[in-house]
């Protein structure tokens, strides 16, 4: 039976599990005791001592983070004590930061810009040693500025938890910095640009390379017809950004936003996440018929089919050929479309949006160059659209433009971890077995790491798995390698709990992040975008009978082949 422990924070009664913290049972008290290193589920060390408290039974000020509460336990967080110790220690951070605030990606959302106001920092109090570090813009997804960096670890937590560890400590003392082994560019390294080094981060040490300036030139030049298109979690997270709750589903006023921008078109990218689905279930019937290689992995990942390039060579075989979403768009725009109404494709100019930061990386591929000009975080389209003085939360909501409006509840599920699983399990079920019917796969929804099932399908016995974290994908690749599990279909996403918590996503504060369930809230949106949605399998999307029987044929055919599909190599890292 789990023991309570009863202790007053502040003179206020609270009551808790034991082995529980003290930063943990502040909150019951509704209390937040300020962090720096700290960040739920990623980094819990208590180094940088912001979260000092004082505890009955303890010697001098303790850390909160990691310190465990005790019966009887007075806590006093607010002391002056306390409040020095904090004021000094922020000063000491500051005397080797950049201050380049009004330039900085987190101006008016910097954890250390936040607290050094409100403990009224002298940020020259201390002056350190200038230490001048290159910024880093090797890879095309991330920008590393280390003179703006305090040490904190949570980006080399975040690596180390996808277990890719491209970035760890180095030197000593004053100088401690981060970065790749040997202090390579971070592109020569096993970085494979899933961003949550980025997300983690409480300062602006880190964030995506901006293709901002490209597409605002791109809208202001005449000769350039600039089209849009929206991932499936960008809605459920775009509001975030504007100060609405978590998990509102924003796609009406995203549109509404997006057009005053004034591009030719804004699409709807559920429907080349309909299309995924499509060729993908026809791929996978096909290799199940064939004896082709399985499992299967899905390759709507390009930070998880680095991953492999990089690292498992030898599961290369088994990745989907299908493109992604984002580039199936862009082909879809360059081909299909340029030819429908007679432009010429080097006069478009593709932008998509999206939750992750490895998507730059992808739409800079040889295999995929050329299919999307530009592709930008959520992050990059809130700031659009807040220099467009466009009042977000004021806009009606409008809808995508034809024709690549309409598209199924599967396409939008895509940005949740079992998504892909779940959307393809419903058409490739029902192209097996006409009379299948079932359309909700609940054992493959949640957070959880690794999620399996087993459905039986027209005879056929199927063995499927949704992972999301890289960590969680190795666990499973050795299973597979050592013949202890086998599937049929597999589906990776590099960020835990998918692209809702992609590394492009709006960056929130600490407080939130250290207490809301973030995958949970913003999944639930996507989740009701697709049960509210009459049309819930992608093969039913009449947008899918109109691209095949316009322009590609059927499912799988040598036109989709050539416009639809990709292959990959073994990557060597440097």
């Amino acid at each position: 039976m789990e023991k309570i422990v009863n202790l007053k924070i502040n003179g206020i009664p609270v009551s808790v599990p034991e082995g529980t913290t003290i930063l943990e049972a502040a909150r019951k008290a509704h209390i937040e005791i300020p962090t720096l290193c700290f960040l739920k589920d990623v980094n819990c060390v208590g180094s940088c001592r912001m979260c000092v408290v004082e505890a009955t039974g303890a010697r001098g000020l303790v850390a909160a983070c990691v310190y465990p509460v005790a019966e009887g336990m007075e806590v006093r967080t607010n002391t002056e004590k306390c409040r020095q110790s904090r004021k000094m220690t922020l000063e000491l951070f500051l005397s080797k930061h950049k201050k380049k605030c009004l330039s900085c990606e987190r101006n008016h959302n910097c954890e250390l810009q936040k607290l050094s106001l409100g403990y009224s920092v002298d940020e020259d109090r201390f002056k350190g040693e200038d230490f001048v570090l290159p910024i880093d813009t090797s890879t095309p997804y991330v920008v590393r500025d280390n003179d703006k960096c305090i040490n904190c670890m949570r980006c080399v937590a975040a690596c180390k938890k996808q277990n890719v560890n491209a970035i760890g400590p180095i030197g000593r003392g004053f100088n401690v910095h981060i970065g790749s082994a040997f202090d390579r560019p971070l592109s020569e390294s096993p970085c494979v640009g899933c961003g949550q080094c980025i997300v983690a981060c409480p300062v602006g040490a880190l964030a995506e390379k901006s293709n901002v300036d490209e597409v605002w030139s791109a809208l202001s030049d005449s000769t350039k017809k600039v089209i849009f298109y929206t991932a499936p979690s960008v809605r459920a997270t775009l509001g975030e950004a504007f100060d609405m709750p978590i998990g509102t589903n924003v796609e009406g006023k995203m549109v509404a936003a997006i057009r005053r921008l004034n591009p030719h078109a804004v699409f709807n990218m559920d429907v080349t996440a309909d299309l995924t689905i499509m060729e993908e279930a026809s791929e996978l019937i096909n290799r199940i018929k064939t004896n082709k290689p399985l499992p299967m992995f899905t390759s709507c990942c390009p930070a998880w089919v680095k991953f492999v390039e990089q690292t498992y060579p030898e599961f290369i075989p088994n990745i989907s050929t299908c493109k992604s979403p984002q580039q199936m768009f862009g082909a879809l725009l360059k081909s299909y479309w340029c030819e429908k109404h007679d432009v010429a494709k080097e006069n478009l100019f593709v932008v998509s949006v999206i939750p992750c930061t490895a998507k730059k990386y992808e739409c800079k591929r040889d295999e995929m160059l050329g299919d999307v000009d530009a592709a930008i975080t959520t992050r990059e389209l809130a700031r659009m659209i807040k220099t467009a003085g466009i009042k977000f939360t004021e806009l009606p909501d409008e809808e995508f433009d034809n024709p690549f409006a309409l598209a199924s509840g599967a396409g939008a599920i895509f940005g949740a971890t079992g998504g892909v699983m779940e959307a393809a399990l419903r058409t490739a079920a029902h192209m097996l077995d006409g009379s299948f019917e079932v359309l909700d796969f609940f054992a493959v929804r949640g957070s959880k790491g690794i999620k399996e099932a087993t459905y039986l399908v027209a005879g056929h016995t199927l063995h499927v798995a949704a992972v999301s974290g890289l960590d969680n994908a190795r666990t499973l690749l050795e299973q597979i390698k050592s013949g202890e599990k086998k599937y049929d279909f597999v589906e990776v996403m590099s960020c835990p709990g998918g692209c809702v918590n992609g590394g492009g996503q709006p960056t929130l504060s600490d407080s939130v992040r250290n207490s809301v369930e973030l995958k949970e809230a913003r999944a639930k949106a996507l989740y009701s975008s697709d049960t509210q949605n009459e049309l819930r399998r992608s093969a039913d999307s009449p947008v899918m009978d109109v691209i095949y029987d316009d322009f590609l044929g059927f499912p799988n055919s040598h036109k989709a082949h050539e416009i639809l599909h990709t292959s990959y190599a073994p990557h060597k890292i440097i």
